[in-house]
């Protein structure tokens, strides 16, 4: 890396990797799985081109990430070393610390629905119903994501075309709010359109 704090302190050579503008949305992105530099430059609105490139050389020369070869042609995908990984854990705490700076809704910042599976996650945690398996739809934006919850825990990602328990329909805010757990379903069902099993939402959403 080009900076440094020059502090023996893990926080201050944490951020000499992972402080620069960009760094963590990258490792983001790539927490949902590996990416194409052109998937990355689509779901980080924002970034220019020359930027994303200077950060992705920067994180792959710290060990954060590293270039893959993948699908026909040899295509070159990014992707988080293990210990690039090891990231998801303090990225979920920020989050959860977020949750004041998310109450007064996007107030016309750019939201991508996939960003839901590494929020939901993080804001959910132990509170996700575990005697039993739902899969509920989140419809935003016209696109939906499917929350899975089972025995072994949450899955959530872009709708892969199975069967959902119930379609939900609601404003970005609210969902994050009930996955924060400072809105209750109950609170919310006037303005929400839920399509199917309401008890499979409530499973997923612990409310």
């Amino acid at each position: 890396m080009s900076r440094s704090y020059g502090q023996y302190c893990g926080l201050a050579r944490a951020l000499d990797v992972v402080g620069d503008r960009w760094n963590l949305l990258i490792v983001r992105q790539l927490l949902m799985g590996p990416a194409r530099y052109r998937e990355l430059l689509d779901g980080l609105p924002g970034v220019a081109t020359n930027l994303l490139a200077d950060r992705l050389r920067d994180l792959e020369t710290a060990g954060v990430v590293e270039r893959r070869l993948a699908g026909e042609g040899n295509a070159i995908v990014y992707a988080l070393t293990p210990w690039g990984a090891g990231l998801r854990q303090p990225i979920e705490g920020l989050i959860r610390w977020s949750t004041p700076l998310m109450v007064r809704g996007a107030e016309g910042d750019v939201f991508h629905a996939e960003w839901f599976a590494v929020a939901l996650p993080a804001l959910l945690g132990d509170r996700v119903a575990a005697d039993g398996a739902a899969t509920v739809g989140l419809v935003v934006n016209d696109v939906i994501v499917q929350v899975g919850t089972s025995t072994s825990g949450l899955d959530v990602r872009l709708h892969d075309g199975r069967d959902l328990d119930a379609v939900v329909r609601a404003d970005v805010s609210i969902i994050l709010g009930l996955a924060a757990g400072v809105l209750a379903l109950d609170e919310v069902l006037g303005v929400v359109d839920v399509e199917g099993d309401e008890a499979a939402v409530r499973a997923v959403f612990g409310s």
